[in-house]
């Protein structure tokens, strides 16, 4: 149960935390994918402890959620292989590497940390390979962070 109240409020922190943070998501057909980046000291301690994320305004977090559509539910969480990158307006590239959190009751978290400057806007490209599926979903996104 307490595992289970962590992955609530992770996720409810992740949607909710900010405007800048808002949660963001990319239909492809039979999936969609959720996504969403934000400074991690916007993160409750106890939940950035629980997880292994670093709380701190010039470091970002980026989750990515996959779920299988299924009719009359909010869909399903399907596994996935994660790639993406961060280029920043410099073009700094910076490929990221994932976790993956799989919780008991069968949410599937994908999350990976990158440092931040202030005003610091970040072009990210994911890509969602999904075992049985032929194409990759690729979605691409920009964000600004502020760290101040």
């Amino acid at each position: 149960m307490n595992r289970l109240l962590l992955a609530l409020t992770l996720l409810t922190t992740l949607i909710f935390s900010s405007p800048v943070a808002a949660q963001q998501s990319q239909d492809f057909g039979n999936y969609v994918v959720h996504y969403n980046a934000l400074n991690t000291n916007l993160i409750p301690p106890q939940v950035a402890q629980a997880y292994g994320i670093v709380r701190s305004s010039s470091r970002a977090l980026l989750n990515v959620t996959v779920l299988r559509k299924v009719m009359d539910t909010p869909g399903t969480p399907a596994s996935a292989s994660i790639k993406a990158s961060a280029t920043n307006l410099t073009g700094q590239l910076r490929e990221l590497e994932f976790r993956e959190l799989k919780e008991p009751e069968g949410a599937v978290y994908y999350i990976a940390e990158l440092p931040v400057h202030n005003l610091e806007t970040y072009r990210f490209e994911i890509t969602v390979s999904i075992s049985g599926e032929q194409d990759p979903l690729i979605v691409r996104f920009t964000q600004q962070f502020y760290t101040e």
